[in-house]
């Protein structure tokens, strides 16, 4: 099957923002129209209805390619539109998009409305097309704001709120999409900036159909693992870094989308270490964008705060106490109670700090930092395109990588000779994670053998102390709840001793 041909083609350029929301669709509606970006402007509602297609295989999805069918109601007369979508790729929630619409006549997919469309390419047989069936629905409410600017921009603002269907589940719709009109796409990111600041927001880098398509395979809720990007050959080091930066950013945001509506700690894991990755790779790429250096994060600190902390209860209560409960209770009744106490002082304490923790991302600042730093990623690299330098430039983009990961490597085998130093193990852990994960960022540019090795020394080093640190954190968990002294005691006292063998 041939690819869709990226070229001449109708695009859509957008920014779509989540809406951390759990009031009423009117209230946020009018929450928005306060704006002094949305105040005084034009304002449109419809209902729209859409049905997404594929084939049993899913064809389509696995292109990256949407077909839906939408029903529009709310204006003059209802009408029915089909639209063809493709690229899309990456998780930037600035996406370009080739984008085909056609009014048709009812409810049916129409062969005939995707003559002028790349559909030849996707489906030159018709076998595709006669194979298409409904997939899932999404149902939502727009209200649409134009926003006109002095320098002839103009850009589409529209609230979302409803939701994804499929078989007996469903998933929530509450988003911002932002559509470039005309002008460039600085005009999104303008606008965007002046709704955050004022509303709680993240940047949302999956579609509906992206989410619909997760919703059918019983992953709506699930974490964002990190992706390792695509660096081929011709990549200048500056095209590496947005692109590495981007992919980090992306699991980042997407971690904490879903953590606002989840208790699952796997999900709170992933997203710190979307964070520990984005840091390595600033920490990697430091020199490459030493002139226009990424947005200050200071905003995101209690966030980041809070996260560590509710990952503190998580891992002590889940993983490290629990292999302890039978030494201490060893059939004691009192004992049994004492620490069914400490189980529940544990949850009570996670809940907490889980509502402390979805306060904190409620806060503006924090999508408005985040948007901020999508914005430089946007613009801080020329397009993604092959270096006209070709072979010269591969070695160049390989000599640096395996320069920066020697010379970690380095740094780490110096930590350990200096064992003796009173913060040699948090500095030998910080090492061991920028090594590891640089290498998992970079490895096709590695020499294989060193990767292999130095990776597994990497994790070893990190796993080793992680769990030394994990026993502390316990201890010091158990500690700052209302439990029993005697329980405290052996918990302190088992951390300290599997801690020093």
């Amino acid at each position: 099957m041939k690819p869709v041909a990226p070229l001449r083609r109708p695009e859509e350029i957008e920014l779509k923002l989540a809406v951390l929301h759990t009031g009423s669709p009117a209230l946020l509606e009018k929450r928005l129209a306060r704006l002094p970006v949305l105040a005084r402007r034009k304002t449109t509602h419809q209902h729209l209805h859409n049905v997404y297609y594929d084939t049993p295989e899913q064809t389509l999805h696995h292109q990256r390619i949407a077909l839906r069918m939408r029903h529009v109601t709310g204006e003059a007369r209802p009408r029915w539109v089909q639209t063809l979508k493709t690229g899309g790729a990456g998780n930037s929630a600035l996406s370009r998009r080739g984008e085909w619409e056609s009014t048709v006549a009812g409810t049916g997919l129409s062969q005939a409305a995707l003559q002028d469309t790349p559909w030849s390419a996707i489906d030159p047989d018709g076998h595709v097309f006669q194979t298409l069936a409904p997939a899932f629905v999404t149902v939502f409410d727009r209200t649409s704001w134009l926003v006109r600017k002095r320098d002839g921009s103009q850009v589409e603002v529209s609230l979302d709120m409803g939701k994804i269907a499929y078989a007996n589940t469903s998933a929530p719709i509450c988003e911002l999409e932002l559509e470039l009109i005309a002008g460039q796409p600085q005009a999104l990111f303008d606008v965007a900036q002046q709704i955050a600041s004022h509303v709680a927001t993240l940047p949302l880098g999956t579609s509906k159909a992206e989410r619909g398509y997760a919703l059918v395979q019983n992953r709506a809720h699930a974490p964002t693992l990190a992706q390792s990007p695509a660096l081929p050959p011709r990549l200048s080091i500056q095209q590496a870094a947005q692109r590495v930066l981007r992919e980090a950013v992306g699991q980042f945001t997407s971690n904490l989308n879903t953590l606002y509506g989840s208790e699952d700690p796997e999900v709170l894991h992933q997203a710190r270490i979307g964070w520990r990755r984005l840091r390595t790779a600033t920490w990697l790429f430091k020199s490459v964008h030493a002139g226009t250096a990424l947005p200050a994060w200071h905003a995101l600190h209690p966030l980041l705060t809070f996260m560590g902390e509710l990952r503190d209860l998580d891992v002590a209560r889940m993983e490290t106490l629990p292999p302890w409960q039978q030494a201490y209770t060893a059939g004691d009744p009192r004992r049994t109670a004492q620490w069914q106490s400490l189980e529940h002082a544990l949850l009570q304490a996670a809940q907490f700090q889980r509502k402390a923790l979805r306060y904190a991302l409620e806060k503006p600042s924090v999508g408005a930092t985040l948007l901020a730093i999508t914005q430089w990623l946007d613009g801080a690299a020329a397009l993604d395109a092959p270096n006209a330098a070709g072979k010269r430039q591969k070695k160049h983009l390989q000599h640096w990588a395996r320069r920066r990961m020697l010379r970690l490597h380095d740094q780490l085998q110096q930590a350990l000779a200096d064992s003796g130093q009173p913060d040699s193990a948090h500095r030998v852990r910080l090492l061991a994670k920028r090594l590891r994960y640089g290498i998992e960022t970079l490895r096709p540019l590695l020499p294989p053998a060193a990767a292999r090795r130095w990776y597994r020394q990497a994790v070893k080093l990190q796993t080793r102390i992680g769990a030394d640190r994990d026993r502390q954190q316990a201890a010091a968990v158990v500690a700052a709840l209302d439990v029993d002294r005697e329980l405290m005691g052996f918990v302190r006292g088992l951390a300290a001793t599997q801690t020093r063998s």
